[in-house]
């Protein structure tokens, strides 16, 4: 058929279903990372600190340590609707923000950014619960790949746009920008046709229905490795992340240049991310984010050589590299989670994967002024290598019969 042989977003987009989801991602990803730059700039400004600048982004990340929490809300209820409601909720808190023009009035900046961060765990946990029942199985992994290349490029175009908007029209502008967005993801969820049974009433308490989804994650032979590993190679990112501008500094350029680096780590995303479909079928979910945390390993203490055109290619080889752990955990999630626990399940993965991030980000801060870029990229390298040698070790047939018969697949 001609399905199973076109091109991946081919693929996808024919699928009707997928292509609503997948529209919704963008539409709504752009107007989260326009958001995401112009709240910070919006502080800066009212405020002249840079530490209230930054709590915009604690605030926006926060909740994320109460995703196993949070997730079970998405297991509750239909997805569908869940999702629509969770985008007009966000889309009518973001219009309070237009009264913000004072630093007296930050505080309502704030907890707007914190109840975004908290409907964006629930947001993410309902998206994947539903892609995976409107989305035929055999689409998740290129859908997961697209998703991810779409998120990276809505994180090189969107905060272009919302400083361009913010520079003309102020943060309330950027942030009925991010208001429209929810209203057009609202209608594109709204057009998915697959229908969902109303989920079962549980007798258990919200307490130990939570925990069902951490013990799904912990027993299972497939998911604990790949979220550990995931965790662990955030952690290593946020690490690397803190030391961009030192590497800039090494290569003779000004902070400025830290810009083009980004922009060929984003490059490198959307490649993996068109190609992530057919890896994940020919290599299953283990060896491919094995093979991506090794790219990753060897790029990451590259950076410790202070050549320019070396400094671009390890560039690209991140940006190739980290979103294959990534896309290979979710599509995971996805396929060896039953339906009802898939929304709390995601949660707690997305918790276990990107939580460390946060954390490198501070450890690497800490540590690039005493101890030097240097000698931590080439730590960083040496970690994220044995990371994925210790996926290597482990035999990965469940998961390569999963990848390549994926009608057979749990009913997630």
């Amino acid at each position: 058929m001609t399905t199973k042989t076109a091109w991946p977003l081919v693929r996808v987009l024919r699928d009707r279903d997928a292509g609503f989801c997948l529209s919704g991602v963008v539409v709504s990803g752009f107007g989260t990372s326009a958001l995401w730059l112009a709240s910070g700039v919006w502080v800066k400004d009212l405020t002249g600190s840079d530490g209230l600048a930054a709590l915009c982004l604690l605030a926006m990340w926060l909740p994320t340590l109460a995703g196993p929490l949070l997730g079970t809300l998405a297991d509750r209820v239909r997805r569908k609707p869940l999702l629509i409601g969770v985008n007009l909720l966000l889309g009518a808190l973001l219009l309070t923000l237009v009264s913000v023009d004072s630093p007296g009035d930050l505080w309502l900046l704030y907890a707007v950014l914190f109840v975004y961060g908290a409907a964006g765990v629930v947001h993410d946990a309902a998206e994947s619960a539903l892609v995976a029942t409107a989305v035929d199985p055999s689409l998740l992994g290129d859908f997961n790949g697209l998703r991810m290349m779409a998120g990276e490029g809505m994180k090189l175009l969107a905060p272009l746009a919302g400083a361009g908007l913010y520079a003309a029209y102020g943060g309330a502008s950027v942030a009925l920008l991010d208001a429209v967005t929810f209203a057009l993801a609202t209608g594109l969820y709204a057009l998915l046709r697959g229908r969902e049974a109303k989920p079962a009433p549980s007798a258990r308490s919200h307490r130990r229905r939570t925990a069902e989804g951490v013990r799904h994650i912990w027993a299972h032979p497939v998911l604990r490795p790949l979220v550990l590993a995931g965790g662990a190679t955030m952690l290593c990112a946020g690490l690397n992340g803190a030391m961009v501008y030192a590497v800039v500094d090494d290569l003779g350029r000004s902070p400025a240049y830290a810009g083009v680096l980004y922009a060929v780590q984003g490059a490198g995303s959307v490649a993996v991310g068109l190609l992530s479909g057919p890896a994940l079928r020919r290599l299953g979910e283990r060896r491919f984010a094995a093979y991506g945390i090794a790219l990753l390993a060897f790029a990451v203490a590259l950076r410790a050589v202070p050549y320019e055109p070396s400094a671009l290619v390890c560039g690209a080889a991140i940006g190739a590299g980290l979103p294959a752990v990534l896309i290979a955990t979710l599509t995971s999630v996805q396929r060896e989670t039953p339906g009802p626990l898939l929304g709390r399940v995601t949660a707690t993965a997305h918790t276990l994967v990107y939580a460390p991030n946060v954390v490198g980000l501070a450890a690497g801060a800490a540590l690039v002024g005493p101890v030097g870029h240097r000698l931590v990229l080439v730590a960083l390298g040496v970690g994220l290598l044995v990371t994925a040698a210790w996926l290597f070790q482990s035999p990965a047939r469940a998961e390569r019969t999963v990848s390549r018969s994926p009608s057979d697949a749990s009913p997630a």
